[in-house]
């Protein structure tokens, strides 16, 4: 709906089922459902997340896609380039490194978007939006990881004039990338309560828990 609002074509934005804290029955019932794309904050349980959801799922299902979407430490960097299919919170080139040195060479590239603080705030993680072009390069040019684009959490707003603007800028930091040459195809912003906001700016990845599974526990 919020696609057809702004004129655009639902089927060319992703919808991510941000699923932590959510046990993996949740996850099933939504697999089962259709949905492919699942989003995890926290190591550990996703790890174990992934695990028990493929024990529990009936064969001959497409298989999931797993994106990691929290902050990550390097001491973590490990266990999410063995175990997930997605990064969208690479914000330093440490991680990066670690992550294409830990990715198994049997499996296909890890998708990764770099992380921009794009409201300043203090309490997020994200490279500054005047580093993050030295970032993707750094990070385009690593074995085993494929750049696909930029991700944001802004500061949370009302109105929806207020959560344009920060969004705004992250589109049009990623616009200036792909201008460059970097193969950017990948907006990762907008979630429950700017999901509107992030759509009518270009998103092509909206991370929805809420609106899906319920208020977390």
């Amino acid at each position: 709906m919020a696609a057809r609002r702004a004129g655009r074509n639902p089927e060319s934005i992703l919808l991510l089922a941000v699923s932590k804290t959510k046990p993996a029955e949740a996850v099933c019932a939504a697999a089962l459902a259709g949905q492919r794309d699942f989003g995890e904050n926290y190591v550990q349980e996703g790890v174990a997340k992934i695990a028990a959801v493929a024990a529990l799922l009936p064969p001959g299902l497409p298989p999931l896609v797993w994106h990691f979407i929290g902050p990550l430490q390097s001491n973590k960097t490990r266990l999410v380039a063995e175990h997930f299919d997605w990064v969208h919170s690479v914000d330093r080139i440490k991680v990066a490194q670690r992550l294409a040195e830990q990715r198994p060479a049997a499996l296909p590239p890890l998708q990764v978007c770099v992380q921009v603080n794009v409201s300043g705030e203090t309490s997020k993680s994200g490279c500054a939006p005047e580093a993050a072009a030295e970032l993707c390069r750094a990070v385009a040019a690593l074995p085993r990881l494929r750049l696909r684009g930029l991700m944001a959490i802004p500061a949370p707003a009302d109105d929806l004039e207020s959560q344009r603007a920060p969004l705004a800028r992250l589109r049009q930091l990623w616009e200036a990338l792909r201008a460059e040459g970097l193969a950017l195809d990948t907006l990762s912003m907008g979630m429950s309560h700017d999901l509107e906001a992030a759509i009518l700016e270009g998103s092509t990845l909206v991370r929805v828990g809420t609106a899906i599974f319920g208020a977390r526990t």
